[in-house]
C-alpha cells in the first residue's frame, strides 16, 4: 500500500535536509486530479513514485473535502464527478506511491552529468531501466514542510523524472470596494463550503467571468445560501461559434444543464454582460453595484443597479501556476484568455527534457482533462525511463480525448477573456495591490509621470506585487494599467523561490543544493560570501 505522512522526512534537529528513500523514478508535484492520475498510472506500471503536495490530503482544489473531524456524512454531495476522484484514491491507496503531504515545493534543480545514476529505485525493483536526457543527472525537488510553509525541516526528493501538476489560482480584477470584509474569491467560497462546510454569507452575489461562476452559485444555493444574482461579464453566445467543439464534448453541455437546473430551481437570476463595479459597506459587505458592460467591458452609463447582499464571491477565471516550470526555463504560450501556460508536446513533456506537466499548468481545462493528461504523462514517463517509444491504443485514445477537451477549453477561454475596458471600473483611490496598499492612481502616475511601460517597472517604482502573494492577486491589474490597454498577465518570470521559504530552511542547505537550471549553486553555510 502507498505510504502517507504529513512530514515523513523530518530529520533530527541540527541535521541537513532530509532525503526520503533515496532515488525515485518519478516525483509528482501536486496531488490534484492530474497528479493523482499520473502517479497511480506510473506506479501501477512498476515505477517508484513520490507524490508531493502542500495539503496533507489529496484531491487538490477541485476535490477539496472536509477533514474527518468535521463529521461530514456525504462529502461527495458537494462535488461533481466524485466517483472519478474516489477511483483514483482507491488506486492510490493500493499502490506503492509514497505520499508526502504538507510539503511546499520551492524549487526544482538538476544534477549535471550522468554519473549520479543509481542502480536501485526507491520503493521499487533494483536496476530499473532508463537514463537521463542529454547526459544530465537526476532531478532534486526542494521542499519545506509544515503548515503554510512554516517549515520545521527542509526536504529534498531526488527522482529521474518530474511531473508538474501544480494547478492554478484565481485571477482577480480589482474594483472599488474589493477589500471590504465579505468579498471572497469565487473559488475561495467554494473551498470554504467543501472543506469547512461553511458559507461566506447568507445572501451571496456571485460575479466575475467564466464557467466556475455557475458551479459556485449552484453549490452555494444548494447549501442554503440565498444567491440574488450571478453576474457574468461576458456572455455565452460565443460558444455557438464552435458547434463542432460543443458536439464533441457533450459532457460539458450536461454539466451546464445541471448547474442551470439548480439555479432555476432556487430562482437565481443570471445577468450577462454585467459586472460588480463597486462594493458598499465598511465593516462588512452591505450591497454591490451591478453595471451593464459593452463588448469591451466598459461600463455603460445609466445602467447601474444596487443589489443588497452580505457577501460577494468574485473571480475572473483561473491562472496556470507555472512558477516552478518558468524558473527552469520551460517555454510558455499565451492562452486565449490572456494568461500564460506551458508549451507541451503530444506526450505532455515540456521544452525541458525529462520534465512533464499535466492539468491546468498547460492551460485551464477542468478536472476531466487534467485526469486525462495526467494518465498520458504517466504512460509517457514509463516509456521514457524504459527506453521505448510511447505508443499504442491506450496512448492514442488518451491523446484524442485530450485534444477534444483541450479544444473546448480554448473555446471556453476565448468566450470569457476579459475585455480591455475593465480598468474603467477603477477610481484612483482603488487599491490594486492589496498587500502593499498600492492604488490605481499610484500605478497610473508611475506610467504617466515616471515612464513605466510594463509590470516589472511599475513594481520597482511602486512596490506593487512585492507582498506576500507575490503578484498573484494584483498581477493582472498591474499589467493592464502598465500597458494602458487590454488585460494581460505579467510576462513569465524566472524566480528562484516559487513559494515563501523561511531563511532557516535555506541556511541548512549545502553547496550541492543547486539553484535553477543554468544558474550557479548557492553557497553553503561554510562556503563564505559569494564572489
Amino acid at each position: 500500500m502507498g505510504t502517507s505522512a504529513s512530514d515523513p522526512a523530518a530529520a533530527p534537529d541540527g541535521a541537513g535536509p532530509a532525503e526520503p528513500s533515496g532515488l525515485y523514478d518519478l516525483a509528482v508535484i501536486g496531488a490534484g486530479s492530474a497528479g493523482l492520475a499520473g502517479a497511480v498510472t506510473a506506479a501501477e506500471l512498476g515505477l517508484s513514485v513520490a507524490l508531493l503536495d502542500t495539503a496533507t490530503g489529496t484531491g487538490g482544489q477541485f476535490y477539496r473535502h472536509p477533514a474527518p473531524a468535521a463529521g461530514a456524512l456525504r462529502p461527495e454531495a458537494l462535488h461533481h464527478d466524485w466517483s472519478a476522484y474516489a477511483g483514483l484514491r482507491r488506486r492510490l491507496e493500493a499502490s506503492t506511491v509514497t505520499r508526502l503531504g504538507g510539503h511546499h515545493v520551492w524549487t526544482v534543480s538538476r544534477e549535471g552529468g550522468s554519473d549520479s545514476r543509481e542502480s536501485g529505485s526507491a520503493g521499487g525493483p533494483a536496476g530499473s531501466p532508463g537514463g537521463f536526457a542529454g547526459g544530465e543527472g537526476p532531478w532534486t525537488v526542494h521542499a519545506v514542510t509544515g503548515a503554510d510553509g512554516c517549515a520545521e525541516r527542509p526536504v529534498r526528493v531526488r527522482a529521474r523524472a518530474v511531473l508538474l501538476a501544480t494547478g492554478a489560482y484565481e485571477r482577480q480584477l480589482p474594483f472599488p470596494g474589493w477589500t471590504v470584509p465579505g468579498v471572497v474569491g469565487a473559488g475561495g467560497a467554494q473551498a470554504m463550503l467543501k472543506s469547512g462546510l461553511v458559507l461566506p454569507g447568507k445572501r451571496v452575489v456571485v460575479a466575475g467571468s467564466g464557467p466556475l461562476l455557475l458551479a459556485v452559485a449552484s453549490s452555494l444555493a444548494a447549501a442554503g445560501a440565498r444567491v440574488p444574482a450571478v453576474v457574468e461579464a461576458s456572455g455565452y453566445l460565443a460558444y455557438a461559434r464552435h458547434p463542432r467543439v460543443l458536439a464533441a464534448n457533450p459532457h460539458k453541455l450536461a454539466e451546464a444543464a445541471l448547474h442551470g437546473g439548480i439555479l432555476l430551481r432556487h430562482q437565481v437570476r443570471l445577468r450577462t454582460r454585467s459586472a460588480v463595479t463597486e462594493v458598499h459597506g465598511r465593516d462588512r459587505v452591505e450591497a454591490v453595484t451591478v453595471t451593464r458592460l459593452d463588448r469591451d467591458w466598459r461600463p455603460l452609463p445609466g445602467t447601474s443597479r444596487r443589489i443588497a447582499c452580505d457577501a460577494l464571491a468574485v473571480g475572473h477565471g483561473l491562472v496556470p501556476q507555472i512558477e516552478l516550470a518558468t524558473t527552469l526555463g520551460c517555454a510558455t504560450r499565451a492562452t486565449p484568455d490572456r494568461t500564460t501556460a506551458l508549451v507541451l508536446d503530444d506526450l505532455q513533456e515540456t521544452s525541458v527534457p525529462d520534465l512533464w506537466a499535466a492539468g491546468e499548468a498547460g492551460g485551464i481545462g477542468g478536472a476531466q482533462l487534467a485526469r486525462t493528461e495526467g494518465e498520458l504523462a504517466g504512460l509517457a514517463i514509463v516509456s521514457r525511463l524504459r527506453g521505448r517509444p510511447a505508443r499504442g491504443g491506450r496512448v492514442g485514445k488518451l491523446q484524442r480525448r485530450r485534444d477534444r477537451m483541450r479544444a473546448f477549453a480554448d473555446a471556453m477561454a476565448a468566450a470569457h477573456a476579459p475585455g480591455p475596458g475593465w480598468s474603467r471600473w477603477l477610481t484612483d483611490d482603488t487599491d490594486v495591490c492589496r498587500c502593499e496598499e498600492v492604488t490605481a492612481g499610484t500605478v497610473r502616475a508611475a506610467v504617466a509621470d515616471l515612464g513605466a511601460r510594463d509590470a516589472r517597472t511599475v513594481k520597482l517604482l511602486t512596490r506593487a506585487g512585492m507582498g506576500w502573494c507575490q503578484g498573484r492577486m494584483c498581477g493582472a491589474g498591474v499589467a493592464c494599467l502598465a500597458a494602458g490597454a487590454g488585460p494581460g498577465e505579467p510576462p513569465a518570470e524566472r524566480r528562484p523561490l516559487a513559494v515563501p521559504v523561511p531563511l532557516g530552511a535555506l541556511a541548512v542547505l549545502d553547496g550541492a543544493a543547486a539553484g535553477p537550471v543554468g544558474e550557479e549553486p548557492s553557497p553553503g553555510p561554510g562556503d563564505g560570501p559569494a564572489a
